[in-house]
């Protein structure tokens, strides 16, 4: 198809929906300084604005939220008939019977547009302060380039769509299929040889546009034709190999603790390539990845007694049912080290709560120094365990000052049978499956020991790319070129790498097809918004799961929001809504 221009600015499109949206979208002043010195610099300050909005992007209830609930990996009832309703956004989302109104989709929609624009207003700056010669412009106008072949990419997965625009006084177009292909290939290849390859993960450098052309090109079968079976060139795989061998042969390595990717110290972990950087001036407002799945009545760390998680979105059955799947009789927290990892350990004597409930449980509880206290993580299930605070709010102490940890008590949604905070396998849109507690939770990311406040804010960076993403991608192209063995080698590398914690590392498999590719995408990234990317192109993403039967192939892409196209309807011609909607 012929895409087609228009002489509406992209920031006047993303300024139009801002505005006349039904969702407050405010937005915060960051310093204008990526070092956090308040220098009207004109470099960071025209970066920091781009990298300081894309936490918004990746906001729980943005983007992240809308590949989560929208895959087979998560989803988010309407609690107790009380929480997590927002209008059925993501009930609509997890059915796949979203509609251009959707607020889930419309938020997404508007983060990434309004950060697009920033990245394409700093790369005007810096071309200016190159052209006038200051030369230390020219590495942040190369990452200002990636970013906004990265945020395109955003766009392209979720509406199979572009903005093309170099300059604010330009006219813009929007291209999709293989031009939106090219276009993105011209645009990272121009930069991959000369951007920062020494920079930390919290800004865009070579190794990252590296992964962002393997995963252009991986997927390049899906952009060319969104609603069709996907037909994978052998020459796109063999540029998939070349730019992640490049990757995986340059300074990375796999974390050993699986978990500790996703520490409050992970800044400077070595599997990780590209990050949301949550340190410094930064640091605001983004631990949502770690305690919205959590259970509300869960205080993560004692050190913040007013702090607890959210009770959302919670692994689906069919989800979990890929580990069973996996390793059969063995339960999967004691085969594979990245399902879960225990931290808060119960002594023995206090493990079996055979009659023992809250109303006679005074005395069955542990003590331990409240910074020491860990939620455990992976994939969480059955009663679990933390702080309790007593009838003024304040956490309940042991004598010598040190933090009793209870089974906790569930307080939102179990009524006059007042009972432990138990998650089920059953989730779903029933009234038993909806309850607070239903549901095995997500608990990925550790709770900040550094921050200000562990859950309002976080000094845990965000994982966006790594090189565990890397070898699947490389794992995928080869068996999709026919190389079995490469791949099997690949995948094993990864799994036997997460050996930290011996008894549970993931044994080598003895061979791999497609679909076991895809369970062990599932393993490695879940929790990380990538699953409903990986559906689509194995050809999953039309199967029924938990709530969702609509086979519709139309809902592979997300349809553009209402008030996008509305707000564009001056210029004919300029948004078309996906087919569809």
């Amino acid at each position: 198809m012929k895409n087609k221009k228009f002489n509406t600015l992209l920031p006047i499109v993303a300024f139009l929906f801002t505005f006349l949206s039904c969702t407050t979208l405010d937005e915060e002043v960051l310093d204008e300084s990526l070092t956090g010195t308040g220098q009207a610099e004109v470099v960071s300050g025209s970066i920091a604005p781009v990298y300081g909005l894309l936490r918004q992007v990746w906001m729980h209830t943005v983007n992240f939220g809308l590949q989560e609930v929208a895959s087979d990996e998560g989803i988010l009832p309407y609690r107790g008939g009380t929480d997590w309703f927002d209008g059925g956004k993501f009930i609509a989302v997890h059915q796949h019977l979203m509609t251009p109104t959707n607020g889930l989709v419309g938020d997404a929609w508007t983060y990434i547009t309004l950060t697009l624009s920033r990245a394409v207003l700093a790369e005007e700056r810096l071309q200016i302060e190159v052209e006038s010669g200051n030369s230390s412009a020219q590495d942040a106008l190369y990452e200002m380039v990636a970013m906004k072949a990265y945020l395109n990419m955003l766009a392209l997965d979720n509406w199979g769509l572009v903005f093309r625009k170099d300059n604010s006084d330009e006219i813009s177009e929007i291209l999709r299929g293989q031009d939106a292909i090219e276009y993105l290939e011209e645009e990272l290849l121009s930069v991959v040889n000369v951007i920062n390859g020494d920079k930390g993960p919290g800004r865009m450098n070579k190794h990252a546009v590296n992964a962002l052309l393997a995963r252009l090109y991986l997927n390049a079968a899906v952009y060319r034709d969104p609603y069709g079976t996907p037909d994978f060139r052998s020459e796109d795989m063999d540029k998939v190999i070349q730019y992640t061998s490049s990757i995986i042969d340059g300074p990375y390595s796999l974390s050993p603790e699986y978990f500790e990717l996703f520490n409050d110290d992970n800044d400077t972990n070595q599997e990780i390539i590209f990050s949301l950087d949550q340190r410094g001036v930064l640091q605001t407002e983004h631990s949502r990845w770690a305690y919205w799945s959590i259970s509300g009545d869960q205080i993560p760390r004692p050190e913040f007694p007013s702090t607890r998680g959210t009770d959302a979105v919670a692994a689906t059955p069919d989800f979990f049912q890929t580990w069973v799947d996996a390793y059969g009789d063995v339960d999967p927290a004691d085969a594979d080290a990245r399902f879960f990892q225990e931290n808060t350990m119960i002594p023995e004597d206090l493990k079996d709560l055979t009659g023992v409930t809250p109303n006679n449980d005074a005395d069955h509880y542990y003590c331990v120094e409240a910074t020491e206290f860990e939620i455990n993580r992976g994939i969480l299930r059955d009663v679990i365990w933390g702080p309790r605070k007593d009838e003024s709010g304040n956490i309940m102490t042991c004598g010598d000052g040190t933090v009793r940890i209870y089974p906790i008590i569930n307080r939102r949604s179990s009524g006059a049978d007042i009972r432990y905070v138990d998650h089920t396998l059953k989730v779903d849109f029933t009234n038993e499956g909806s309850l607070h507690n239903a549901g095995y939770r997500f608990s990925k990311y550790q709770f900040s020991h550094t921050a200000t406040n562990c859950c309002s804010n976080s000094s845990v960076d965000l994982v966006l790319i790594r090189l565990g993403e890397i070898y699947l991608m490389r794992a995928e192209a080869k068996l999709r070129k026919g190389d079995n063995a490469g791949a099997l080698a690949d995948i094993n590398t990864l799994r036997t790498s997460r050996n930290a914690r011996p008894a549970q590392t993931p044994a080598a498999l003895e061979a791999i097809d497609l679909d076991i590719l895809f369970r062990e995408s599932g393993f490695e990234l879940y929790w990380e918004g990538f699953r409903r990317n990986y559906q689509i192109r194995f050809g999953k993403y039309e199967d029924s799961w938990t709530e969702k039967t609509d086979a519709d192939v139309h809902k592979r892409l997300f349809p553009i929001p209402q008030k996008a196209m509305d707000g564009a309807s001056s210029e004919a011609g300029f948004l078309v809504q996906n087919q569809g909607y």
